[in-house]
């Protein structure tokens, strides 16, 4: 029977740094992205795609607010449903292009996914993630005033909205996502899900939120008990010390390890940290079952156990 993965994509999978930061860069980058992701899945694999959308997002709310005395800006929960479904159709070409070429007639699709997050997440209470564009204090005051926001100071560089960044606790289309993977390659809670909270009477009400990737991955994998986690990065292999003289790099981190190294502060918050975290989350809730954090073009090696950092429970 085939194996199951969970495969989380970084940003480095859908944007290169040294390439303007249009649609047409990005669709370039997504078609060799999905070279390796066809040759997973023609190795025998059974995949589902989760994606980041932070810099995405962030540019459909600067056009957004830009364009504002034209026409009304977008809620950011709707600039998040906007990303998937851009993000999403490029997968879906690159992909579908990549497998047919290996002569693998399978359809590719995008469902854009709701995450229903708690209202009483402390990150509501005390926001952190910056988004969108830069402002100055004056404009910033008359934002909070107006709509509500709520503005820090971003490292001396102006005035930015920040949103919280709440654990995802369900997956409103998780039936569709069981439904589709037999028969599809199912890319789903792009950007960590549009986040929702659910109402006394049973509706969902979108929230300006942004919720992490990797977490909406791994509770992905655990609801269709996927056989590995898988997430994709710019690093080989996660390590401690990292870009100093003793950096060392590990083939494998247990739980007591992992934890112990957090508390030494050797994972970056919003970088590494969150990926170790995931990983970690998973392999609790499947002891028998293994998370893998390596590189794009390492993939395959690393299900081979040739390369890449393993997480397991033990």
């Amino acid at each position: 029977m085939a194996q199951k993965i969970v495969i989380a994509l970084g940003g480095n999978a859908l944007q290169s740094g040294k390439m303007e930061p249009t649609a047409e860069a990005q669709l370039e980058v997504v078609k060799k992205t999905c070279e390796h992701i066809a040759d997973i899945s023609c190795q025998g694999y059974e995949i589902a795609l989760v994606h980041g959308n932070g810099p995405q997002v962030g540019r459909i709310l600067l056009a957004s607010e830009t364009a504002k005395d034209v026409t009304p800006a977008m809620p950011f929960d709707v600039c998040g449903a906007m990303s998937q479904g851009y993000i999403g159709y490029h997968l879906q070409q690159g992909l579908k292009y990549a497998l047919n070429a290996r002569d693998k007639n399978i359809p590719v699709v995008t469902i854009a996914t709701q995450m229903i997050v708690e209202k009483t997440d402390p990150g509501f209470v005390n926001p952190t993630k910056p988004i969108g564009p830069f402002y100055s204090e004056e404009e910033a005051r008359a934002l909070e005033e107006e709509k509500g926001y709520k503005m820090k100071e971003d490292a001396g560089r102006g005035w930015r909205r920040v949103v919280a960044s709440p654990i995802p606790r369900k997956i409103v289309e998780i039936d569709a996502v069981k439904k589709l993977w037999d028969s599809s390659i199912v890319i789903s809670c792009g950007g960590g899900g549009i986040p929702v909270v659910e109402n006394m009477d049973g509706t969902l009400e979108g929230v300006a939120a942004v919720i992490d990737k990797d977490f909406a991955a791994e509770l992905l994998a655990e609801q269709v008990e996927a056989d590995v986690l898988m997430i994709l990065t710019e690093v080989e292999k996660v390590a401690i010390n990292f870009n100093k003289p003793n950096q060392e790099d590990l083939e494998h981190l247990n739980l007591a390890d992992a934890a112990r190294y957090i508390e030494e502060g050797q994972f970056a918050p919003g970088s590494m940290l969150p990926k170790v975290e995931a990983a970690m989350k998973f392999v609790r809730a499947f002891p028998n079952k293994k998370a893998i954090i390596t590189s794009l073009d390492k993939a395959i090696d690393a299900l081979e156990g040739k390369t890449g950092t393993v997480i397991s429970f033990a």
